[in-house]
């Protein structure tokens, strides 16, 4: 189906323990405030313009353990303000989260980042919305005091990810040597991806979520 749930201009919803499979988009919700997304599936929602959740014009609203796996984009986010992204799974999708650069006063925390083609994408450098306390697989850094928080902020956003977001063919080079060189060249003299775009207390280990 295009859609296995789509609704706008519905404020103060609830949806749970649903499951949204194998659609064009798991769920659509646009012009919509105060609503509350809970210990729902999104899977194999494939194709060009297909995601697991699609957020328009959406603010004031919490979405927090759910399981977004094998979808081409998880989450996307277009003129969304004051959402809580709390202890989700995003595992092996193409985009964990797509975030334009309208979106400002999100939160997205506590949330495990596992085998993502991308973990974050944007297409804008200015940075308003919060990550913090998130497990990435990706992460190299170190925890010297041992309290599970990692010592070294991470960018989630890498410059590949900032390559296709204004230049969509360039996916014909993911796993390449020249994207691998490209990406740590970026980790270590950063130029191109939003600078203060980091989670500076990422997990060391993934975090138990309650599905």
């Amino acid at each position: 189906m295009r859609y296995g749930l789509h609704f706008m201009f519905s404020h103060n919803d609830r949806y749970h323990h649903n499951r949204f499979h194998n659609n064009g988009a798991g769920v659509a919700v646009m012009y919509s405030r105060q609503v509350e997304m809970h210990e729902n599936l999104f899977g194999f929602n494939w194709g060009s313009s297909a995601y697991g959740l699609l957020l328009k014009d959406i603010s004031d609203s919490h979405i927090y353990n759910n399981d977004f796996e094998q979808n081409s984009a998880a989450v996307y986010m277009e003129g969304a303000s004051r959402i809580m992204v709390e202890r989700n799974q995003f595992r092996r999708n193409g985009w964990a989260l797509r975030v334009q650069a309208s979106c400002d006063g999100n939160t997205i925390r506590q949330n495990n980042f596992v085998g993502n083609s991308f973990d974050v994408s944007t297409n804008g450098n200015l940075v308003l919305n919060t990550f913090q306390g998130n497990y990435w697989d990706r992460y190299e850094g170190y925890d010297l005091d041992r309290d599970g928080v990692g010592d070294v902020a991470f960018r989630p956003v890498s410059l590949y990810a900032v390559v296709v977001e204004r230049m969509p063919f360039g996916l014909l080079l993911m796993r390449s040597l020249m994207v691998y060189i490209m990406d740590k060249a970026e980790k270590i003299v950063p130029s191109l991806t939003p600078e203060q775009l980091m989670d500076e207390q990422p997990a060391m280990k993934e975090i138990k979520m309650q599905l």
